[in-house]
């Protein structure tokens, strides 16, 4: 078995035309989440994937192998729930207050300017579809955020250092924004989803497939 121990986000440093002769290796997100797997890629060939805690391997991904070849990584389709909003009864806004409700539940979602897509949970799908957005069962890739501190976010390869040149001396540095504890709701995870009142009086049945 190959060991591959070094990851390069999207093939960043790498000519193109190595990247296209790199053998391939297509894995769901329930295997890219982990830092430690074992795969099989295009030759055939065993490699087994040791990268550091908390790496997740995105879909254009490349894997050096200790014998210096490379393996790149496609996002392989599975099932997920793609969601959008209802043209006929709702707006685009919808789709931010589905984000919202998702994320306080921690629950990886994968951002489109059009769509969210979440892996298949019937409950938050009919929490969904309450909140009159549409949801279809699909096969698809999954790439959902990785949060602003994750090792590379959603598969965005940018290096960007924003030049924000703040010349703070001594005494006038920027201080730390401090909320007191009253500033939280205490009770943000209670998720009472009937202050949500939509004052919508048409019947109409987002339970099926668009």
């Amino acid at each position: 078995m190959l060991t591959a121990n070094k990851l390069m986000p999207q093939g960043r440093g790498l000519a193109s035309v190595l990247i296209k002769r790199a053998t391939t290796v297509e894995l769901d997100w329930d295997v890219r989440q982990k830092s430690r797997f074992d795969a099989t890629d295009s030759q055939g060939r065993s490699i087994g994937v040791f990268l550091p805690r908390g790496t997740a391997v995105r879909g254009g991904d490349v894997l050096v192998a200790e014998d210096g070849s490379l393996i790149r990584v496609i996002a392989a389709p599975q099932p997920v729930l793609r969601i959008t909003h209802c043209s006929a009864h709702g707006t685009p806004f919808d789709l931010t207050r589905a984000a919202y409700h998702l994320g306080n539940r921690h629950v990886p979602i994968e951002l489109k300017p059009d769509h969210l897509k979440i892996e298949p949970d019937h409950v938050l799908a009919d929490m969904l579809r309450a909140m009159h957005l549409i949801v279809v069962e699909t096969e698809e890739a999954f790439e959902p955020e990785g949060g602003a501190y994750g090792s590379h976010g959603a598969g965005h390869g940018h290096d960007h250092s924003h030049g924000h040149s703040h010349s703070h001396s001594a005494a006038g540095a920027a201080k730390p924004l401090v909320l007191a504890p009253e500033a939280f709701d205490g009770d943000d995870h209670g998720h009472s989803h009937d202050a949500h009142d939509h004052h919508h009086h048409h019947s109409h049945d987002h339970g099926h497939s668009h």
